[in-house]
């Protein structure tokens, strides 16, 4: 009995931990072609962070490893930058 109880709590904590964030290259995966701004919506959802710069936007998503900043120009999208440190 006590090897199914250890068995279901690992099964637990890996589906929990499956559930958090997704890493930069997760993200770098799933918005892989995107070229407008709905299309990168579609991909990612909506980011964690926008800043407007008048007509630039800069989207920054969350991964569990750092960050992915993207920029969009109109309706146009180019990847910035990944950064940050694993937490």
């Amino acid at each position: 009995m006590s090897h199914v109880i250890r068995v279901l709590g690992l099964s637990a904590v890996l589906l929990i931990a499956a559930c958090g964030e997704p890493s930069k290259q997760d993200i770098l995966e799933k918005a892989r072609g995107v070229e407008t701004r709905a299309d990168l919506e579609a991909a990612l959802g909506r980011p964690d962070d926008i800043a407007k710069f008048g007509p630039i936007e800069r989207w920054t998503y969350k991964a569990s490893d750092g960050h992915v900043i993207y920029v969009i120009t109109g309706d146009a999208v180019a990847l910035e930058a990944t950064g940050g440190e694993a937490r």
